[in-house]
């Protein structure tokens, strides 16, 4: 069986000095192909550098994260620009997150805009994170749904409904990861519903490690846990899911 890590972060502090051995470990568990999800330009070299040193197997995004904008965030995207001639998967991760406050939400909301019109001009799907922002999120895909907008919902964390009102501004996929696997998880419910043509594998690795890993470092090499959780949830066999979500991922990313 084949599977796709859609969102890790192996140039992550987390991992200096590790990442052949996080990328053999992947690899030893039939993770064949690991995308790359961008941050901002602190980390964007590094991850540049990993992704070239392992063709075929890691894959990068481009893109301005939330979390990092702030009152420099123009210079942010310009930074952005010395980069998108290179050769990417997808635009992201971007989006809308006000867990942490609002002091810069409209500037996330105008760094999104920018970055989905670069989605869209260069036709590539976008990768979304999303957090406590869900209605103005929904407003501007929305407004920007002319734009034949097609990504994943990086984290997926929303509800059945808000799944079925995005299908209305774009394709979109949902990105499922560890916390599928967690104890009384209002996600289980979502993906029961959700046809499986519709999700996404993903770590967000070192974040969100799934049962019984939880509490220790995530990881690609966790991606059959996941796969084996949501093949328990759709009542299907594990070769099924692995088989459908690597497609779905090839379909979105053109990999």
């Amino acid at each position: 069986m084949e599977y796709i890590d859609t969102h890790t972060h192996i140039a992550d502090e987390a991992f200096a000095g590790e990442e052949e051995d996080y990328i053999r470990r992947a690899l030893e568990a039939g993770v064949g192909k690991m995308l790359q999800a961008d941050i901002d330009s602190k980390e964007r070299e590094r991850m540049f550098s990993l992704v070239e040193r392992h063709p075929g197997v890691l894959f990068p995004m481009l893109g301005l994260y939330p979390g990092s904008v702030d009152a420099n965030w123009r210079d942010e995207i310009d930074e952005l620009e010395r980069w998108k001639d290179r050769p990417v998967v997808a635009i992201g991760e971007i989006g809308l997150d006000y867990h942490y406050g609002a002091d810069f939400a409209k500037e996330q909301r105008e760094a999104f805009r920018i970055q989905l019109e670069w989605a869209a001009a260069l036709n590539l799907p976008v990768n979304i994170h999303l957090r406590e922002a869900t209605e103005d999120f929904l407003a501007i895909v929305k407004d920007c749904s002319h734009l034949g907008l097609r990504g994943n919902m990086h984290a997926y964390s929303g509800s059945y409904e808000t799944f079925l009102q995005l299908q209305r501004y774009g394709d979109w996929r949902l990105g499922i990861g560890g916390v599928v696997t967690f104890k009384c998880a209002s996600l289980a419910e979502v993906v029961r519903k959700v046809p499986l043509d519709r999700l996404l594998l993903e770590t967000d690795a070192p974040y969100l490690t799934p049962v019984p890993h939880r509490g220790t470092r995530n990881e690609s090499a966790y991606i059959p846990l996941i796969a084996a959780k949501i093949a328990e949830l759709k009542g299907t066999t594990l070769e099924e899911v692995a088989a459908r979500t690597t497609q779905n991922a090839q379909e979105l990313f053109g990999i």
